[in-house]
């Protein structure tokens, strides 16, 4: 998911160096891999540090709020690990007032892996200490959609715990210490070797690519070709995905020199930059057929032209980048028989099918690791392109 954002002040980014400092001087926390559940901290009248949106088109406040307690069917969460996404970003600085239904303030962090805490009444089948990632989207879990695990679809949102969206998006999420997750149902065990630092980011990062390219499956057949468009967070695992899962050639297409790199230790057969010719370099690598399938992770106008131009006579161009762009659509102005389609997250069965090709080392995001603290910095090198790979927030 890819948006953009103004830089942030002079003043802010002082304080922000004052505050990291006098964090770090009253906590340590790792930044590297975490292998197991740590040490619980103590915490005193029930309080915990949390990443929050306070107020619309704002920057996030670290604050302590209370720890949570689940009620009957609900499971409490410690965090091992929160992924940090490019539509958090459009979360703080995007979205005015009345834009969508949710409420402010609310903990950030949709992408999460943890450890089972504590169990509310009636809750079967999980144990306290159980390696878990949490299926981001929550919905009503009643619906046809939701009752086969497709709860970013659900078809009865108002009685959803949050319309439309789910932990980190209008509910409280990952960037704390807890997260309260409203039923068990979206908690997946994590398989054996998978640890949640890196199963945290799957949950998005690799469900989103996976279910883009699932969908399209059988036209990615030897001598098939795939396109990815956009090689961040969530392009580099939709390369490894594609290899992963799939017979087809993959190219990758990206203005950065390092994003190109990312993409050839991924798997990519081949690195294009993105350009005025890269349509017609697409067009020259596949003896002029165009793509059977493109991706674009970005969703501007320059990168929603270039799928377009690039995708072969009946294949695909499926949009999961929130780039704000438009694509006309008229008889002569997309090949023939083109489906063009946007996709959003993933379902939760799928969720286990890209852990466990994550568990057997298949497909392994490029993480980087920031303490609770220095989350806010993560977001602003996310902001500036400066990360290659996933940001994880290790609380």
């Amino acid at each position: 998911m890819c948006l953009t954002i103004g830089l942030r002040t002079a003043v802010h980014k002082v304080l922000l160096n004052i505050c990291r400092f006098f964090a770090r001087l009253a906590r340590v926390v790792a930044s590297s891999v975490v292998p197991g559940p740590p040490e619980r901290q103590i915490h005193h009248s029930g309080d915990m540090r949390a990443l929050r949106l306070t107020n619309w088109k704002s920057d996030p406040e670290l604050v302590e709020i209370d720890e949570p307690t689940p009620g009957p069917g609900q499971v409490v969460v410690r965090i091992g690990g929160a992924g940090a996404c490019h539509s958090d970003l459009h979360l703080l600085y995007d979205f005015e007032p009345g834009a969508v239904s949710w409420k402010t303030p609310f903990t950030l962090g949709h992408e999460n892996a943890g450890w089972v805490h504590t169990l509310g009444t009636g809750v079967t089948g999980l144990t306290v200490g159980q390696p878990v990632a949490v299926y981001g989207p929550w919905g009503c879990g009643a619906c046809e959609r939701c009752r086969l695990g497709i709860d970013t679809y659900c078809e009865n949102p108002a009685a959803a715990p949050t319309p439309g969206g789910g932990g980190g998006l209008g509910a409280d999420g990952g960037m704390a210490e807890y997260i309260l997750v409203p039923d068990a149902r979206h908690l997946v065990p994590l398989p054996d070797g998978l640890e949640p630092v890196h199963a945290a980011p799957l949950t998005d990062a690799g469900l989103t690519p996976y279910h883009a390219i699932r969908r399209s499956w059988r036209k990615l057949t030897p001598g098939s070709t795939a396109v990815v468009i956009g090689i961040g967070g969530l392009g580099h695992v939709g390369i490894e995905i594609l290899k992963a899962t799939t017979a087809a050639r993959v190219i990758a297409i990206d203005t950065r020199p390092e994003a190109l790199r990312l993409a050839e230790e991924c798997g990519a057969d081949l690195a294009i930059a993105a350009g005025d010719d890269a349509a017609g370099q697409i067009r020259h690598e596949t003896r002029g057929r165009g793509a059977d399938l493109v991706i674009d992770c970005v969703g501007a106008n320059s990168t929603l032209a270039l799928g377009a131009a690039s995708t072969r006579m009946m294949g695909d161009l499926t949009i999961v980048g929130l780039g704000g762009g438009t694509l006309p659509v008229g008889f002569f102005s997309v090949p023939y028989e083109v489906s063009i389609q946007t996709t959003y997250w993933g379902s939760r069965p799928e969720l286990v099918e890209v852990l466990d090709l994550a568990a057997r080392g298949l497909v392994r995001p490029r993480v980087v690791t920031f303490p609770l603290d220095d989350a806010p910095a993560a977001y602003q090198q996310l902001h500036e392109g400066k990360l290659n790979g996933r940001a994880v927030i290790v609380p």
